[in-house]
């Protein structure tokens, strides 16, 4: 397993290899967002012990990083397939609160 720089510096080098259909690139634009604001609702909901808040927050995240995926199946390079759970969770997080965010700047 990578370690968190490795990761990072790993999913950087591919990024834009696997990121040239315009139509995924636009679904990224909408669901990022989307799933940042999950993640913070999550977070909040759990600190506020508001568990509609927290469950609104996993959905958000949950719906866009499903809708992000159907996105990378229309790209010549899709992304190297998860390893396993902890793979997935790593690079998901990685891609929408860094790479992704870092890539459009």
């Amino acid at each position: 397993m990578l370690k968190f720089g490795e990761l990072l510096e790993w999913q950087w080098k591919g990024y834009a290899r696997n990121h040239q259909e315009r139509s995924n690139l636009l679904l990224h634009i909408l669901l990022v967002p989307l799933c940042l604001a999950g993640n913070i609702a999550f977070f909040v909901g759990i600190v506020l012990l508001s568990w509609w808040l927290a469950l609104a927050g996993i959905v958000s995240a949950v719906v866009s990083v499903a809708l992000q995926g159907r996105g990378h199946k229309a790209e010549a390079n899709p992304p190297e397939p998860f390893t396993g759970v902890g793979n997935a969770l790593a690079r998901i997080s990685l891609e929408q609160w860094v790479t992704f965010p870092r890539f459009v700047l």
